[in-house]
């Protein structure tokens, strides 16, 4: 069992290195977004990039340049964010509508599920997972999330004996979520490493688009390969229970859909969050003893790091059904909308120098998950995996610091999901 872990985690790890080897960034390769429309996706280390903070004070939902003779409009403010996200009958998220526009990505490269479906059926899917992602069901979890976060620890501590840096994205960011992953899902430790390799090029978009959506098509043809398994021999995660339960009311199609979209939606978004999240504790070390030494503040912590990084920088693309007006700004029908989660979670009605981390300020609902019927069914298991894997990692490693300037750090350049490339530590002084 260790051995495939072991090589699961290599896996990962060659993986996420070989992006640092990528050169020659073309924007280009974009399919369907112009340069000037990608400061949403940009940041400069971990804040968004000063020009969302410009917009958002000067218009928060202003004009978005876009191909194709497309309208589009960027939401930057906190309430236009959680107007636009939470207005079910107004907007579309069908998948379908990008398809529609003939902008390079086929009908075939659907990747289904939530994020991508409108009501009735994205109501009838979502009643069919949210019971499976109640605090009672995922409690099951705990002990093997508390078992896979010190697995990786012993792993650090016999890695970094000698003094030697460690890589916390490989040796713990990445790892954790993927396990719970499989864990939740009942994904046989014979898949595994085949599973886990599904998520990676999705978010990143420094191949361009038309990859980032080619990469559905290859999940979704290897997810469907899991669900006819789980078809023959139910287990006892997610899609076994699905199939006992629900069998008859959701095809294989779906059900890879929906194991697609927890695989992507639970795996890098925390991943990120765990190696950003360990970033912004390391260079403040008064944070860091708080969170090591005080157990009732983690919660804290937890939202305001979910806060201030806000790992998913935008929410999946919304269509306009109707002409409509908010905030005062007319938006037509057909129109796209795409809202910057990372700006509206930094905008300074929500309470004193929000582009400051600082956990113990009054919090506010944060849109880090999201808003509306489209809000990450995840968030709890996030927040399990946050809670469980912060304290102890700055308790096992209390003299935990940077092994390179944190100006040397790779970031995504480009990415909807934002992080970082590699985070070398020392863990001994």
């Amino acid at each position: 069992m260790s051995n495939l872990r072991s090589n699961i985690i290599g896996w990962l790890g060659r993986k996420y290195f070989s992006r640092i080897q990528k050169n020659g960034f073309d924007l280009s390769k974009m399919s369907f977004l112009p340069s000037a429309t990608l400061a949403p996706l940009r940041r400069n280390g971990l804040d968004p990039v000063d020009e969302l903070a410009r917009t958002r004070a000067k218009e928060p939902i202003s004009k978005l340049p876009l191909p194709f003779g497309m309208k589009g409009w960027l939401v930057t403010g906190y309430d236009e964010t959680k107007a636009v996200l939470g207005r079910v009958n107004g907007f579309s998220s069908d998948f379908t509508n990008l398809a529609e526009k003939n902008i390079g990505i086929a009908p075939q490269q659907n990747p289904g599920g939530l994020g991508f479906s409108d009501p009735p059926t994205h109501t009838r899917l979502r009643r069919l997972l949210t019971p499976e992602f109640t605090m009672r069901r995922l409690s099951r979890l705990t002990p093997r999330i508390h078992s896979i976060v010190e697995e990786r620890l012993d792993e650090m501590a016999a890695m970094g004996a000698a003094g030697d840096p460690v890589d916390l994205v490989q040796s713990f960011a990445l790892p954790i979520p993927s396990l719970v992953i499989c864990e939740l899902l009942g994904v046989p430790y014979e898949d595994r490493e085949d599973f886990q390799q599904l998520s990676l090029a999705r978010f990143d978009l420094f191949d361009g688009a038309d990859t980032s959506f080619g990469a559905i098509s290859d999940s979704l043809s290897y997810l469907l390969d899991i669900v006819k398994k789980q078809r023959e021999s139910p287990g006892d995660g997610l899609l076994g229970m699905l199939v006992k339960e629900h069998g008859d009311k959701i095809d294989d199609q779906e059900l890879a859909g929906l194991a697609d979209g927890v695989l992507t939606g639970g795996f890098e978004t925390t991943a990120s969050m765990l190696a950003l999240g360990t970033l912004v504790l390391l260079r403040d070390p008064e944070r860091f003893a708080e969170i090591r030494d005080n157990d009732d503040v983690v919660d804290r912590y937890v939202e305001e790091l979910l806060r201030y990084l806000t790992v998913v920088q935008v929410a999946f693309p919304r269509f306009a059904k109707e002409d409509m007006e908010i905030a005062g700004t007319k938006i037509s029908s057909g129109d796209l909308v795409l809202c910057s989660l990372s700006g509206a979670n930094r905008e300074e009605k929500l309470g004193p120098d929000m582009e400051r981390f600082d956990p113990h300020r009054q919090t506010s609902s944060h849109l880090a998950f999201g808003h509306g019927i489209h809000r990450c069914i995840g968030a709890e298991l996030a927040k399990m995996e946050l809670r469980a894997a912060y304290p102890a990692l700055v308790r096992r490693f209390p003299e935990m610091r940077l092994a390179v300037p944190q100006e040397k750090l790779a970031f995504r350049k480009l990415s909807i999901v934002y992080g970082v490339e590699a985070l070398p530590v020392t863990l001994k002084k």
